[in-house]
């Protein structure tokens, strides 16, 4: 059975209302279209950061999560509830700051209109995100609507342990949200040919092959703060293939695929899973011996 899988690029800052009128915008248009998942960029609910890796991220944790940022939103609050309305019986994937108590978290949530399916707090920090944000740990798969799937968020794809976890757990879709900036130095006039955006890609591509998943990768687009966007929200098969793009560009790649026997036909091809050998892999949970 065919389901569309649908990525978001979108410009997203820190007006909620002006979000929530992006996201009816584009969940009318996906259920118009039939999709059955959509994937919304990271932060899409109070914005992003506004610089990394600069002088503004100077300070500890405690001063620097007191400065204006993305509204903390609590898991059961009004602000996912009103998604939830939205969302109805399309599964949709969004980022938030995630309020955590003492900690805040650069969040993924699953949702549909019967509530949170699931939940993925960012493992990885860039930067000086970690000024922002508590890190999470894990990187596990649930059920969904549309088949069991994994979450990531952004730096988390650069990383191939986190979508191999995912993928061991069951993941037959990895949606990756994001917000992922060109080049910080030297950075490219025509951002289509951004070292970084290339990057971004690179990473969205492998780790749909070598897992022998359906990637779903969303962004954010345009800029916010200091920092510029890459854009590139894609659908990507399990053999590597971009199925839909939107280039660098807002807009949304939607890609009809019948998941199942896509990775069976995959999975028959090529044994990537199968034939592991973890027995060689001790160097994986060692200290690199040159950082």
């Amino acid at each position: 059975m065919r389901t569309r899988l649908a990525a978001v690029a979108e410009n997203f800052g820190r007006d909620l209302d002006a979000a929530y009128a992006t996201i009816d915008r584009l969940l009318q248009q996906a259920r118009a279209e039939g999709t059955g998942l959509i994937a919304l960029p990271e932060a899409c609910l109070g914005g992003y950061l506004s610089s990394l890796g600069s002088a503004e991220d100077r300070g500890t944790a405690e001063t620097r999560r007191q400065r204006s940022g993305p509204p903390a939103l609590a898991l059961d609050g009004p602000e996912l509830r009103r998604v939830q309305e939205m969302a109805r019986d399309v599964v949709v994937v969004l980022g938030i700051c995630e309020d955590g108590g003492t900690d805040r978290y650069n969040t993924a949530v699953a949702l549909t209109g019967d509530g949170v399916l699931g939940v993925h707090r960012k493992v990885h920090q860039p930067l000086g995100e970690n000024l922002s944000y508590a890190a999470g740990s894990t990187f596990e798969a649930f059920e969904t609507p549309v088949g069991r799937i994994g979450l990531q968020i952004c730096y988390d794809k650069a990383f191939p342990e986190a979508a191999r976890t995912a993928a061991l757990d069951g993941a037959r879709i990895i949606v990756s949200i994001s917000a992922w900036p060109g080049a910080r130095t030297a950075a490219a006039a025509d951002l289509a040919q951004d070292r970084w955006k290339k990057r971004f890609d690179l990473y969205d591509q492998a780790r749909a092959l070598e897992n022998q998943v359906v990637w779903v990768a969303s962004n954010q687009a345009g800029t916010f703060g200091s920092l510029r966007f890459v854009g590139s929200a894609k659908v990507v098969g399990p053999g590597g293939d971009v199925l839909a793009d939107t280039g660098v560009g807002a807009g949304v790649a939607a890609a009809d695929v019948d998941v199942d026997a896509e990775l069976d036909a995959a999975r028959r091809a090529m044994f990537n899973l199968r034939d592991r050998r973890p027995d060689a892999y001790g160097a994986l949970v060692r200290e690199p011996a040159h950082a």
